[in-house]
């Protein structure tokens, strides 16, 4: 008779040690994150942030995070649906989108920091590959770019998002070799497939070929755009606007809240001391007054 070796002994079990919460649900890379957060020991408690882009199914998420022991502390965050605030309705998760949403963040921390003024960043986007220059009076605001577990792959949305954050003046450490546009063979960037991309040509390219070949899918699947009006060849026009309208204020911007519906009430109101007092009061009145008038009818 064979006996099976067993491999993981008792001593095994008694050494496991379990993995931390977000590593098992598969949410944070524990390598990337230590290298990511550890600070120089002569750096004196010097917050060290990052650039953390999160995609969703139907948001992008853009934030400046700073890690202390008792937790992260976010220090700015801009989202994709912010973006209808400043005229962007449609599309709110394509590369272009990412592209506004990282443009968005990096305005906006800037303008908190009060160096909006010094860095406007790269104003016109060309598609070319910019690093911000140091002012005379400080440096540019410094963050490395977090990723999480997503493939970077190159033209990957979260690159969007950095070369927005890049055009709006943040110093964040990078390579070309991951924008949309990139060429391997060449090793170069093609600016003018990268601007494309920013401006939404590859959306308003597959508009026009849909059109063409599949007009009721087009009908299906542009619905919203059809529906505000937004033709193809406009699509460059409206992201300029976007980009224009995040740039003169990147401010948040509060919705307004509705006055909120009267609902119907099913059971009765509790009523405070004095109103229960009041009520007694005229209940009491009410029965002596009819008390009086059964005496008045019984005399007569």
């Amino acid at each position: 008779m064979a006996f099976v070796k067993a491999q993981k002994s008792n001593a095994y079990f008694k050494r496991f040690q379990v993995k931390f919460k977000r590593r098992r649900e598969g949410k944070t890379d524990y390598r990337a994150r230590v290298s990511l957060i550890t600070q120089d020991a002569n750096k004196y408690g010097t917050p060290k942030y990052r650039y953390v882009v999160r995609l969703t199914n139907k948001d992008i998420v853009c934030q400046i995070v700073s890690a202390t022991i008792a937790g992260d502390i976010v220090l700015a965050a801009a989202y994709a649906h912010e973006l209808p605030q400043f005229g962007l309705h449609v599309g709110l998760t394509n590369y272009a989108a990412a592209y506004c949403t990282g443009l968005l963040l990096a305005r906006r921390v800037l303008k908190t920091l009060e160096m909006d003024d010094e860095y406007e960043g790269n104003v016109v986007a060309t598609g070319e590959d910019y690093s911000v220059e140091p002012a005379d009076s400080r440096r540019p605001f410094r963050a490395l770019l977090d990723v999480g577990l997503v493939k970077t792959t190159t033209g990957n949305r979260v690159f969007g998002a950095l070369k927005g954050a890049l055009d709006g003046g943040l110093d964040i450490p990078h390579s070309d070799k991951r924008f949309a546009g990139f060429d391997k063979e060449k090793k170069e960037l093609d600016a003018e497939v990268h601007r494309k991309y920013i401006f939404g040509g590859h959306v308003a390219a597959y508009m026009k070929t849909l059109m063409e070949d599949e007009p009721e899918k087009y009908q299906t699947h542009f619905s919203e755009y059809i529906k505000r009006g937004i033709e193809a060849d406009g699509i460059e026009e409206l992201y300029k606007k976007v980009h224009a309208a995040i740039r003169a204020d990147p401010s948040i911007k509060k919705p307004e809240k509705q006055p909120p519906k009267e609902h119907k009430r099913y059971n009765l109101k509790k009523l405070t001391y004095e109103e229960r007092k009041t009520k007694l009061v005229s209940r009491l009145q009410a029965l002596n007054s009819a008390a009086g008038d059964d005496d008045e009818d019984d005399e007569e």
